[in-house]
């Protein structure tokens, strides 16, 4: 049977005053925690393309890497329609950084082509609201050597072949590559739809698959980024008003200070 794997992340509220512990990783535990927002676009993602796709026999599992609490951001993607979850808990992976964070989710999702079919599309969000690397999809493609269509706002799938809508500063870009492959989606993708009453109720009931570094088959993790030093970001303070009487004078200073902060060429 062919799978969608739907990576999701738990995170800190994205309103919530982040801080950081005394080992300079993001304090998660004095705050509220949520499927980061961007994934709920990437899962819905995962169920059109399972549900416009129905005979070819798709299942969408949610697969998800951190603490106990992180079951959260799973149930979610339940509650929303997804066939199954899996869990990646081990404490040795406390404040892994992108590269290990790839690593682990590479192995598992080997383990889930092993217990639930052959893995065809792997989506998740563009850049989580927490880290805000970025970097997953390519470290995945990289590891996995598949082909990764990024800052996607729609996809689709015909036969062995995904083809994806890219929106970016420069304009509209349409995109294809064969399957398997892995997809990554924005905010601009179609919204997110609302779990119901009855997935509510399913999803709470669901059995979790869960997994320690020692089922993945794996020889440990990689050395992860460790940080030494953090300071509090400066105040933000106001900026600069550009005022001329002579509005092709004030037009200049502008483009003269875009031009020093490299926004513009001079």
């Amino acid at each position: 049977m062919p799978v969608i794997v739907a990576l999701v992340k738990h995170v800190p509220d994205t309103w919530s005053t982040k801080t950081l512990e005394a080992d300079h990783t993001l304090d998660r535990t004095s705050v509220d925690n949520v499927i980061d927002e961007v994934n709920e676009y990437s899962v819905e993602q995962a169920l059109r393309l399972r549900d416009d796709n129905a005979d070819a026999g798709y299942e969408v599992v949610a697969l998800t890497m951190g603490p106990a609490a992180a079951d959260e951001a799973l149930r979610k993607a339940l509650a929303m329609g997804a066939d199954h979850a899996v869990h990646v808990v081990d404490d040795s992976l406390a404040g892994a950084d992108a590269l290990a964070t790839a690593w682990v989710l590479n192995a598992a999702i080997t383990k889930v082509a092993e217990k639930f079919g052959e893995v065809q599309v792997i989506t998740l969000g563009n850049n989580s609201s927490d880290a805000s690397t970025g970097l997953i999809a390519g470290l995945l493609a990289e590891y996995r050597q598949l082909p990764a269509l990024t800052e996607l706002k729609a996809a689709s799938l015909a036969g062995a072949t995904a083809t994806a809508t890219r929106e970016d500063a420069h304009g509209h870009w349409e995109l294809s590559a064969n399957l398997p492959a892995i997809l990554s989606f924005t905010d601009k993708a179609d919204k997110p739809r609302f779990p119901n009453f009855k997935g509510l109720m399913a999803a709470k009931k669901a059995e979790v698959t869960t997994f320690a570094v020692a089922d993945l088959g794996i020889d440990g993790v990689p050395s992860t980024t460790t940080v030494t030093a953090s300071a509090q970001r400066p105040a933000r303070t106001a900026g600069e008003v550009i005022t001329d009487p002579d509005p092709a004078v004030a037009a200049a200073k502008v483009a003269d200070f875009l031009a020093a902060k490299n926004l513009i060429e001079g």
